[in-house]
């Protein structure tokens, strides 16, 4: 898969040899700023279309039918891609993205009104998972940044979506408290059987958590353009 970006006369070429993601595992992508990560999510999120691809498919479980439906990608319908991110994709964002105007619970329950579901019983699930019980009233201005962290994953986990993308989710959050989220995180996702895209700088934590990791390589190829390379890092970090 490759992906080019254009921006002021600096060309930035992103190139992915090979990536997976699997149900209740924890893929991590590693990189400093500047390398990628964020186009990628972007590719995952279906908000970048790749230039070139030989495969770009999302897996899906088919329920109570079994089995499993897979999604072409490339090409996809803006209606199809609409309905896998709506549906299928949880996010994470490093700044929570919480809607200020709402409450925590009301925050978490917007992906299940948008999608048509009744999820009380799940959503009680992850707030005491994420222990958040006490502060299910608060606006995100009323809460701690740890809190409202723990909010934003609550709410990318209460439409039950198959894959979550998680960009920097502990960044904004001091080291003793990443840690307690990130565990969280990760117990709660291999929990619900969810692939957890964990996308991070932290060497500790994608070490500590990641089942498998992705790094880049980054090429210099002129003063104006830069290739970065995502392969699979065998060798851990």
């Amino acid at each position: 898969m490759v992906c080019v970006r254009r921006h002021g006369g600096y060309t930035f070429e992103l190139h992915v040899e090979d990536f997976e993601a699997w149900h209740g595992e924890i893929t991590a992508v590693y990189g400093p700023s500047g390398c990628g990560k964020s186009t990628f999510l972007d590719i995952l999120s279906l908000v970048l279309t790749p230039d070139s691809a030989d495969e770009f498919s999302y897996c899906f479980s088919a329920g109570s039918c079994g089995g499993e439906t897979s999604h072409s990608m490339l090409l996809a319908s803006d209606s199809l891609s609409a309905t896998v991110r709506s549906k299928y994709l949880g996010y994470v964002l490093q700044s929570g993205g919480l809607l200020s105007f709402l409450s925590a619970k009301e925050n978490i329950q917007l992906p299940c009104s948008l999608n048509g579901l009744e999820a009380e019983q799940h959503i009680r699930y992850l707030t005491s998972s994420l222990g958040l019980q006490e502060h299910l009233g608060k606006k995100p201005q009323q809460l701690s940044g740890g809190q409202r962290q723990r909010v934003a994953i609550a709410r990318a986990l209460a439409h039950k979506p198959e894959i979550v993308l998680a960009d920097e989710p502990t960044a904004a959050v001091d080291s003793l408290i990443a840690s307690d989220i990130a565990a969280e995180f990760s117990s709660v996702a291999k929990e619900l059987q969810t692939a957890l895209v964990l996308v991070s700088h932290d060497t500790e934590l994608v070490r500590t958590l990641a089942n498998r990791i992705y790094t880049f390589t980054l090429e210099q190829i002129s003063s104006s353009h830069t290739v970065s390379t995502l392969r699979l890092s065998p060798q851990g970090l």
